[in-house]
């Protein structure tokens, strides 16, 4: 027997509580020497929240999808899959299929990026908001373009009369 990653279906929003309960399990029957490993692959993520407010949280890369590294026999197999909140195992007919080693650590890698926290906000194209700060604090403009890698935003605002597009950072707008 091998070692391999698998990839469990949960229920969304379940997979911590999937985890933690797979854990117990593990311990608690004795599989230890089977199921290895558990990971619920995250990425860092910060939000403007109202008042430019920049909140960093963790965010589930693949919302409803936990990793196990185990042994597959027909132990294993039921414990996890007879886990609360687990769903099934991903693969075809029924027959769960590994990870292959680069799909790993690329999925690993992809949640463990070192280009720091990713910008999101609830901001989009089309949207008014009114600039709260710099030059142009208390005009009101529309959303044309949201560049959430970037943290930043193309604003049309009328100025003398005429449309002008600025770049603005998500903290410098708030929705009106």
């Amino acid at each position: 027997m091998t070692k391999k990653w698998y990839v469990l279906h949960t229920y969304s929003g379940y997979e911590n509580r999937v985890k933690q309960d797979l854990e117990h399990r593990v311990e608690s029957m004795g599989l230890g020497d089977r199921v290895f490993d558990i990971q619920i692959p995250v990425e860092k993520v910060t939000e403007i929240k109202e008042g430019g407010r920049r909140v960093t949280s963790d965010k589930k890369v693949f919302p409803g999808y936990v990793l196990v590294r185990m042994e597959l026999d027909d132990q294993s197999w039921s414990v996890v899959r007879n886990t609360p909140g687990v769903t099934g195992f991903v693969g075809a007919a029924g027959k769960p299929s590994p990870l292959s080693r680069d799909e790993y650590q690329r999925i690993m890698r992809s949640s463990a990026d070192d280009k720091g926290p990713k910008a999101s906000s609830h901001l989009e194209a089309g949207q008014s908001i009114k600039v709260t700060s710099g030059p142009l604090a208390d005009f009101d403009g529309t959303i044309s373009e949201v560049m959430a890698d970037t943290g930043r935003i193309k604003v049309l605002v009328s100025i003398f009369g005429r449309e002008t597009s600025v770049d603005l950072s998500f903290d410098q707008v708030a929705k009106l």
